[in-house]
């Protein structure tokens, strides 16, 4: 819920959990970067070096997907230790 609320008011929010899909091996969490405010995402994904390109367009909680090795590091550079440990990353 916090996500949600955060993603809503524009803010960038991160939320990690288990996913599994068969396509991408054994990457088994999903970090989604949300946020409402497209610009501001998109700024976001482009200081990080990621292309907009993949934003998720949901009407409600626009959202960029990180798995695999990408996921760490930029969670690293966010500073989100506790989902890093939580999910023991």
């Amino acid at each position: 819920m916090r996500w949600k609320e955060a993603v809503k008011r524009g803010e960038i929010a991160f939320l990690t959990h288990y996913w599994l899909d068969d396509r991408f091996g054994d990457i088994r969490t999903v970090t989604k970067v949300g946020c409402s405010d497209l610009e501001r995402l998109t700024a976001w994904c482009v200081s990080h070096g990621l292309n907009p390109r993949y934003i998720h367009h949901n009407p409600s909680y626009p959202h960029y997907d990180l798995f695999g090795p990408v996921q760490k590091q930029i969670l690293e550079l966010e500073q989100q230790w506790d989902q890093i440990e939580r999910f023991k990353l």
